[in-house]
């Protein structure tokens, strides 16, 4: 199995769920190099102990950084928990964040159940095709 780079980002109102999910596969999770907006990064890390490269909170340019590794093809795949309030003022980030990733062919669970299906087919090795792409991974790495 290659290390994946795997994005995380949670709502507030999805943060505890986005904890209990990383709990949950905290064995998968640990073999692949993650990065999460801030306070989620908190929140996993501490009820983990994974290790989490810490970017800025959501509302301060996290989700723009993801945005950012998932257009030079960095990011192998998005956990993205987003609130189902409709009213929500980042709504249309989220929306672009999801649009970014069918641009550029990256694996995204907006919930529970797609985290699951994606998380298990990555532990088998579903998505090592995405190796090829990313610029960043230990088989482009090593090529170099």
């Amino acid at each position: 199995m290659i290390k994946m780079q795997i994005a995380i980002i949670a709502h507030d109102t999805k943060k505890e769920l986005m904890t209990q999910f990383c709990i949950a596969y905290c064995g998968i999770l640990s073999k692949h190099n993650l990065c999460a907006t801030s306070i989620t990064a908190k929140y996993i890390s501490e009820a983990t102990g994974l290790e989490i490269e810490r970017l800025m909170t959501g509302d301060h340019g996290g989700e723009q950084q993801i945005a950012s590794r998932i257009a030079y093809d960095e990011i192998d795949v998005l956990l993205n928990f987003r609130g189902t309030n409709p009213d929500s003022i980042y709504e249309n980030q989220g929306l672009d964040l999801i649009n970014m990733c069918d641009r550029h062919n990256v694996p995204v669970a907006t919930n529970i159940a797609t985290a699951e299906v994606i998380i298990t087919a990555l532990e088998r090795g579903d998505l090592d095709w995405r190796n090829f792409i990313n610029p960043k991974s230990e088989y482009n790495q090593s090529k170099k």
